[in-house]
């Protein structure tokens, strides 16, 4: 069976969800460059990303049921689930998670994400129409914040592990990634009305 390569994100994960083999290639072909550059900037080495990239999509085709088509917010639970990945898989090559054993109930609760119905739903054309305004709303951040943005996010380190990085208060660093958060989303607020 052929796949629009126009359908939308939406119609595009409700065939994957009827494992349409089709659809995820045509997922795979949207989204897999996007999803491989955040893996690189998480996962140095080349060959571990592509692994991470492939793992990816098979936990895609595995777990499609969890995601959350009422959120029709395919973007962001790509995303999410790219990002969990690459971090758990940072921290296991890292022995920053010992004796945890990687089952269906591990991936479930620690590497699929939980969309919000809060979130406004994103689809991948407009989230690479809007990339710019991001960089430039965390480069107008101080360095200090993007540093713990970087940690939190990229490394994926918990605020305690922040805290020991950095060698300063655990709520020194609660207060900046606070204080970084709302900078971030205020700069890009702004960028918006420009």
């Amino acid at each position: 069976m052929a796949v629009n390569y126009n359908l939308t994100d939406s119609k595009l994960m409700q065939r994957v969800a009827n494992y349409d083999s089709k659809a995820l290639e045509t997922l795979y072909d949207r989204y897999s460059p996007l999803l491989y550059t955040m893996i690189k900037k998480i996962v140095s080495d080349k060959n571990l990303a592509e692994e991470v990239l492939i793992d990816v999509f098979a936990i895609i085709w595995r777990k499609i049921e969890l995601y959350d088509s009422e959120t029709d917010n395919a973007y962001s639970w790509l995303v999410g689930l790219t990002r969990n990945k690459a971090v758990d898989v940072v921290r296991r090559n890292n022995d920053q998670i010992e004796n945890i054993h990687y089952s269906d109930e591990y991936e479930n609760r620690f590497i699929i994400p939980k969309i919000s119905k809060e979130i406004d739903p994103l689809d991948l054309e407009t989230a690479l129409s809007i990339s710019g305004n991001v960089e430039n709303a965390l480069n107008n951040l101080t360095d200090a914040q993007q540093y713990v943005i970087y940690l939190a996010y990229y490394e994926g380190l918990t605020q305690q592990q922040i805290s020991a990085k950095l060698n300063i208060p655990f709520q020194t660093v609660v207060s900046k990634i606070k204080i970084a958060s709302k900078n971030l989303r205020e700069n890009l607020l702004s960028e918006g009305e420009e």
